[in-house]
């Protein structure tokens, strides 16, 4: 079999990542949660990821992004790293719903064959709302991804169907108190978006030729960004 390198970029949220495929299996990543470092840190980390598997640009197949939802800041960046490259080396450019990277990420670890289960990766927004979209245990679309502002009754629904929820993700970790005592609700601490989720469909993307117009692709950014004034301006003006 051929060699098929992927590079995946993830910058959808506070975690700053990047990994390299190859015929989908994951073989190296470098990333960081430290906030607020996309900017400065991503262009490093990709040739930090080539100099450790010691291959070089020209080795790469395509390129694939976190196309969101997510942060504006964080996807701007990751997209218009990816866009540089695909046009640079001239390879295709792929685009991977932030969530559905996410399910992946999960169903990779673990396994729930035959449950009547909700999976719920949430990326923050903020306060109460979360980016999300519902899978079932097979990772089949249960809902579209969506905004949702979230309070104890809003899987009571699923709950009352007999349907346990599983929710993960940096959107999912504030909910830990609201739900501490929700029987059948299981909230996944610590779960992070890494570039490594992305590997498998990537590929099979590849595999089916499914790829972005560099020329025209964005962010999917579901909501449009909103510039918030400081106090200090509100009181000013």
């Amino acid at each position: 079999m051929s060699n098929c390198y992927i590079l995946s970029i993830e910058t959808a949220t506070q975690v700053c990542s990047v990994s390299l495929s190859n015929n989908g299996r994951l073989v190296d990543s470098v990333f960081s949660n430290e906030p607020n470092m996309h900017a400065t840190a991503l262009t490093v980390f990709i040739q930090e990821l080539l100099d450790k598997t010691g291959l070089t640009f020209q080795d790469l197949a395509a390129i694939s992004v976190s196309m969101g939802p997510g942060s504006y800041t964080g996807l701007r960046i990751g997209v218009s790293a990816a866009k540089g490259l695909c046009y640079a080396l001239d390879i295709p450019l792929i685009g991977i719903n932030s969530l559905e990277a996410m399910l992946g990420g999960y169903l990779m670890n673990h396994e729930h064959v035959g449950e009547k289960l909700m999976l719920c990766p949430m990326i923050d927004a903020r306060r109460l709302e979360v980016y999300t979209a519902f899978f079932d245990a097979d990772g089949i679309p249960l809902t579209e991804t969506h905004a949702l502002i979230v309070d104890e009754q809003t899987f009571d629904a699923y709950l009352k169907e007999g349907f346990k929820v599983v929710l993960f993700g940096a959107g999912a970790d504030k909910f830990k108190e609201m739900f501490a005592s929700k029987e059948g609700l299981k909230i996944v601490e610590g779960f992070e978006s890494h570039a490594s989720q992305q590997g498998k469909q990537a590929y099979d993307k590849f595999k089916q030729q499914q790829f972005e117009d560099v020329a025209y692709f964005e962010p999917y950014y579901l909501k449009d960004f909103v510039v918030t004034k400081s106090k200090k301006n509100l009181l000013s003006s």
